[in-house]
């Protein structure tokens, strides 16, 4: 079966962003990472608004990337902060990547606003693809990737798919 013989309703990417993919969820997640926790802290920081930055936290906790613990400053009522769980945290090689992307194209010409460094020896961390059995870093063109156990041939006429995307298994 061929890549675009796929029915990609079920694709972890897809399911990916449409959890985290839009702006402001990964700008809350890129707050949670640097160690923001508190929701005026979120919306001062980001300059959305308080019904947006609502909306994502409650998106993120109910998929359980981030969690709430409550809190209370003296004489206020008890509030709530958001922290990563282990399934957020597992996000941050996504984040560091994303960072790395944009540190060399998009970054300004004095350098990347943030730098994420090795706390035992001060280099630079870096995202990499790499192959468990021997750890080198790979480039894509030497994987291969192939359907996986759960992946369906395209139903035709489905809704999400036109009849000119796909490859005749002919």
């Amino acid at each position: 079966m061929k890549w675009l013989d796929v029915d990609t309703e079920n694709c972890s990417v897809r399911r990916t962003l449409d959890l985290i993919g839009d702006r402001w969820s990964l700008l809350v997640l890129r707050d949670a990472m640097n160690g923001v926790r508190r929701f005026d802290a979120f919306r001062r920081h980001m300059g959305l608004s308080e019904a947006v930055l609502a909306d994502r936290l409650r998106k993120l906790v109910a998929a359980g990337v981030l969690e709430t613990r409550p809190y209370r400053e003296p004489g206020a009522r008890t509030r709530s902060e958001y922290r990563l769980t282990a399934k957020g945290w597992d996000l941050w090689p996504a984040m560091i990547a994303l960072m790395q992307w944009g540190d060399k194209y998009t970054a300004d010409p004095e350098g990347p606003v943030l730098e994420v460094r090795h706390t035992g020896c001060g280099a630079e961390v870096r995202a990499v693809v790499e192959c468990p059995a021997d750890h080198a870093p790979l480039t894509p063109r030497e994987v291969t990737a192939r359907p996986g156990p759960s992946a369906h041939p395209v139903r035709r006429n489905a809704p999400h798919s036109r009849p000119d995307d796909h490859v005749s298994l002919g």
